[in-house]
């Protein structure tokens, strides 16, 4: 039974991590296509039909180039701290319920790697490792335009960290569980009974942390192309450039996902569409509504996005759970 468990776990494991890392490289090709759309181009257009194959020649082209150090990076440090990124992106989705259980030649497949019942606690903590990444690649590449990506990695990602924390604090207190299962099953009633017509400040709260925490337009300061040529990534290239690459794209699933579970339903079934493809539409809408948002917003600077953080969308957050508590501690007296 045990070796049943944990080949099925190593299988679950591969699975994700190969669908999600090929997902990733269609998503650039999406992500071309929609902002050359929005901005009357024409995007990826010459290699395959429809420019589709563009993905497979950026990936040679990644796994081809040169492995290149700088002379005076630490080495040691430079060359794992794109590991660290794509490892913990790959690790939070572990917790993450992605569809409904299903069953194939009469036996039920859990699409969860490690059921546990503290999920969202996992999925944030483990996310939040992931800083480390690019904050030690902009220290160790003995690069000016790096080094101010590393910092800026610490200021943006660990102040988004606390407002995404707390914005998630209100919808905890209604479920009364961190199971991200339980959460889905919260919703389970139909679309009334979603979480974001009750925490809709939540959900705005969370939405946008989001955009910070997987630097996002118009929060990507990391790697602000026009003020530090690409922050914490100028030095890298080739494959580990890659890792930095696929593990941004993971984070932009994961955090798709857990807003979806969390606040729009999760995969219960929605009217007469199956729950799987309920979450696949809105996991996609939100993928697009990132994209959009990079097509339509400029860039702000980092005072905005500090002020923002924690002049704005904090006091917000700590408001919203006082609320909630008040509703909750109410609720209960009269029950």
């Amino acid at each position: 039974m045990e070796t049943s468990i944990i080949i099925e776990t190593i299988v679950k494991a591969v699975v994700i991590l190969a669908v999600f890392s090929a997902i990733a490289g269609f998503t650039t090709y999406i992500e071309r296509k929609i902002l050359a759309f929005m901005q009357r181009r024409l995007g990826p257009t010459n290699v395959g039909p429809y420019g589709l194959l563009q993905i497979v020649c950026d990936g040679i082209k990644l796994f081809t180039k040169e492995d290149f150090i700088p002379q005076n990076a630490v080495k040691p440090i430079f060359m794992i701290a794109p590991i660290i990124t794509a490892a913990t992106a790959f690790i939070a989705m572990t917790a993450v319920p992605f569809f409904p259980e299903f069953e194939v030649f009469g036996y039920t497949i859990r699409p969860i790697i490690a059921d546990i019942n503290v999920g969202v606690l996992f999925v944030m903590g483990v996310a939040s490792v992931g800083l480390y990444g690019p904050l030690l690649a902009g220290m160790s590449s003995g690069n000016k335009w790096a080094l101010l990506g590393g910092a800026r990695t610490a200021i943006q990602l660990l102040s988004y960290e606390v407002v995404s924390g707390l914005a998630l604090l209100a919808p905890l207190m209604l479920v009364g569980s961190l199971s991200l299962i339980d959460i889905n099953e919260y919703q389970s009633a139909g679309f009334t009974s979603w979480i974001i017509w009750t925490q809709p400040l939540a959900f705005i709260l969370f939405v946008m942390a989001g955009f910070a925490e997987t630097n996002r337009t118009p929060f990507d300061l990391l790697e602000h192309e026009a003020e530090i040529v690409a922050g914490y990534a100028t030095e890298y290239s080739g494959m580990r450039w890659g890792m930095f690459f696929i593990g941004e794209y993971a984070n932009l699933f994961t955090i798709s996902f857990l807003i979806s579970l969390i606040f729009l339903g999760g995969y219960n079934d929605l009217w007469f569409i199956p729950g799987g493809l309920a979450i696949i539409l809105k996991v996609s809408f939100l993928i697009f509504f990132f994209l959009w948002t990079r097509a339509s917003w400029p860039h702000v600077r980092p005072d905005q996005l500090m002020w923002l953080c924690w002049k704005i969308l904090m006091p917000l957050a700590v408001v919203n759970i006082l609320l909630t508590g008040a509703f909750v501690m109410i609720v209960g007296s009269i029950g």
